[in-house]
């Protein structure tokens, strides 16, 4: 069964998501919250609206915390490769407050115990990350639609590749809203979250154009990682910005600029129709002016949302990967992200 995990505000939207996807499949509700089919190809493409996938779940009933940790162990002995790292995500999706990620943390301890005792190689292979994904390793995932019920997910790592566009890197797809006080505004969290999705950072000496940039939350995020950046807007940014050695500001439209060359990072939040926004990322990727982008969309209301369909669509034989999702740090519009091939 593969199915995907979404919040309470989201999954209306996942579940039209899914059904303009694939019409003429039987859609299965095995808990609230969780949708899914019978199976699907990797090549499917993400779901904007999907919190986490979980492809080949399985249900698991486990009336005790020593049933879930004996469960996990055996599904990792039998699915994982021997020698192999592994990342473990172990979330509750049920309730409210502390007692689902307390039965979690027990779990896990429980697990880790008897993998110390029985089978201590494995132990050894878990990799301490629980907010990426590192090539070459399996993930294990646990998500509790109750406390003594929920879905199992074992991925080896060469279908964590195969799976790695639709997969969140962090339990249950919960990535915690990144704090800055000295951001120019909280929009800046926005990139940190995109590129813990994608799974790389704007890194030092990298040049990147940020469209839309005032008053510099995106370029402040850049600049902070040592990145030379062209920052492109009618409006001025914040002063410190505007007088950093690093950034350079080109006052003009965001829709009308080229680059004088291919740049590492395109990166854009401007306020504009969908439209426009996924004509500009899609104009970008086609004429391959940067290697790699992170885009947001936004929308005036759920009606445009069918909207990401055909971005999916158009992107998919452009980039070697690609990300769409409906941020944790922002549910008003989605975020569009990938390497161009």
């Amino acid at each position: 069964m593969h199915l995907w995990w979404s919040t309470a505000d989201s999954e209306p939207f996942l579940l039209q998501e899914i059904h303009r996807a694939f019409p003429t499949r039987d859609i299965l509700r095995p808990a609230p919250g969780f949708i899914g089919l019978d199976s699907i190809p990797s090549d499917s493409g993400p779901m904007a609206f999907a919190a986490q996938t979980l492809p080949g779940a399985r249900i698991i009933a486990a009336p005790s915390i020593r049933a879930w940790a004996d469960q996990l162990t055996d599904a990792i002995v039998a699915d994982l490769p021997e020698d192999a790292p592994w990342h473990l995500h172990l979330a509750p999706c049920y309730g409210q407050g502390s007692a689902g990620l307390n039965r979690c943390g027990f779990i896990r301890e429980s697990l880790l115990d008897g993998l110390k005792r029985r089978r201590r190689h494995r132990l050894r292979s878990l990799h301490p990350s629980t907010d990426s994904l590192q090539p070459g390793a399996g993930l294990v995932q646990a998500l509790l639609s109750a406390p003594d019920a929920g879905f199992l997910s074992v991925l080896p790592p060469d279908t964590v590749d195969a799976w790695r566009s639709s997969l969140v890197p962090c339990p249950a797809g919960d990535i915690p809203v990144a704090s800055d006080k000295s951001a120019p505004s909280r929009a800046f969290s926005k990139l940190v979250e995109a590129e813990i999705r994608l799974g790389r950072r704007i890194g030092p000496e990298q040049t990147v154009i940020d469209l839309g940039a005032s008053p510099g939350s995106w370029t402040y995020v850049a600049v902070n990682r040592g990145a030379r950046v062209m920052s492109v807007d009618r409006s001025p940014l914040r002063d410190d910005l505007m007088g950093h050695p690093r950034v350079t500001f080109h006052q003009g439209d965001a829709f009308q600029f080229a680059p004088a060359a291919p740049v590492d990072w395109l990166i854009c939040d401007v306020i504009a129709a969908p439209d426009r926004s996924i004509g500009l990322v899609l104009d970008w990727v086609r004429r391959g002016w940067a290697r790699q982008f992170v885009v947001t969309i936004k929308f005036k209301g759920s009606a445009e949302y069918e909207k990401l369909d055909g971005l999916k669509r158009e992107l998919a034989p452009l980039c070697r990967e690609f990300r769409l999702s409906r941020l944790c740090a922002n549910r008003n519009e989605a975020c569009v992200m990938g390497i161009i091939r």
